[in-house]
């Protein structure tokens, strides 16, 4: 493991984003937002039972229901699409196909720029075709985004730290879509102006906002074709067609941050832990080296925290990254290493890592 090296590039294609951030196998933190799935459209689950009414008029809509009207349009429809992404200098897009049944959903997912990638996901189930090294990579992903886990729940905060603005409509790759602001209530968080197709409701752009509402990073399609034919047993061919592939299943434990001897000091206002694994190395591991990801989220924005014994050959200076919505913030933490990393503020960041501390 090297997490002080940081894959944050926004060449992944923002359509395999996810929440929470992973642990890749190149052994580098890759972040991916539940924002970034949104905009994808990836935001696969059961129906939500807020109490929301997606159906009312616009300009009257609260945040819960803009964001239940946007998650249920990629659960409903059917399209295809290239999706572009741009974080500073960098572009990057990918293909997009996109189907569902009621009681599954599939997509695929392509780059069209970087090095070649196939993904394609049938709910929680993720497989991910190299061609150039004839490696697939298997994956089982228990959270395919947080915030309509949040929504549907009575621990859902986002009203308390988002607020919902109608600011007009615009066209995107031939649709009109109604704009809003996610607008964030205090500092701990970034702020959204979100595209959403005006007949179905689906994200077609997305822009996460900084200070006084600068651009840190955006998505959007250049071309979508809603309710287009996707042959979803096509796309169940090729995600078990895995011939001339060497197959790799990363195992994850899942764990408690108290099992491994970590807690927060003081609690972050608006993120709650959703969830914390160590990565299985075999009997070869010494017990306790294990790396730990803890992930937090406060509906839209999420943070990891990823833990490991400090190793002084590998582990530098303290510092910080962005690339950028993405931010990164490194130190040493008694014996451990602590990376915490997130599309949040820095400060947030900070705030976690000065939290933190071992309890044995």
């Amino acid at each position: 493991m090297t997490p002080n090296q940081f894959d944050i590039s926004p060449a992944t294609p923002p359509a395999v984003m996810r929440f929470p951030h992973r642990l890749p196998r190149s052994g580098r933190w890759r972040p991916v937002g539940a924002m970034a799935m949104l905009a994808a459209g990836l935001l696969l689950g059961g129906s939500l039972q807020a109490q929301v009414n997606p159906g009312a008029p616009v300009g009257t809509r609260t945040v819960n229901e803009w964001l239940s009207r946007m998650h249920e349009a990629s659960r409903q429809r059917a399209y295809t699409g290239t999706l572009v992404v741009s974080a500073g200098p960098t572009m990057s897009a990918s293909k997009i196909w996109h189907v569902c049944d009621g009681a599954q959903q599939m997509e695929r997912i392509d780059t069209l720029t970087g090095a070649p990638r196939t993904t394609i996901r049938r709910n929680s189930d993720v497989i991910t075709f190299e061609p150039e090294t004839k490696m697939a990579f298997v994956e089982k992903r228990e959270s395919l985004g947080m915030f309509p886990e949040l929504l549907r729940t009575p621990s859902n905060l986002i009203p308390q730290f988002y607020s919902a603005r109608e600011t007009g409509v615009q066209r995107v790759a031939g649709h009109l879509a109604d704009m809003v602001e996610i607008l964030p209530r205090d500092e701990l968080r970034f702020g959204y102006r979100i595209w959403s197709e005006r007949q179905t409701g689906l994200v077609v752009k997305l822009q996460t906002l900084g200070e006084q509402g600068a651009v840190l990073e955006q998505m959007a399609f250049s071309e979508l074709q809603l309710d287009a034919s996707v042959s979803m047993d096509k796309l169940q061919r090729l995600m078990k067609d895995t011939r001339g592939y060497e197959v790799h299943k990363p195992v994850l434990k899942k764990t408690t941050a108290e099992a491994e001897g970590w807690r927060l000091k003081e609690a972050v206002p608006g993120f709650t832990a959703m969830s914390c694994h160590t990565r299985d190395a075999g009997p070869a591991q010494i017990p306790g080296t294990a790396p730990m990801q803890w992930v937090f989220s406060d509906g839209l924005a999420s943070v990891s925290l990823f833990v490991e014994p400090f190793d002084p050959q590998r582990h530098g200076q303290e510092k910080s990254v962005a690339v950028g919505a993405t931010h990164s913030v490194s130190k040493r933490v008694g014996d451990h290493w602590l990376t915490a990393l997130g599309e949040v503020p820095p400060s947030t960041l900070r705030r976690f890592a000065l939290a933190l501390e071992r309890t044995r």
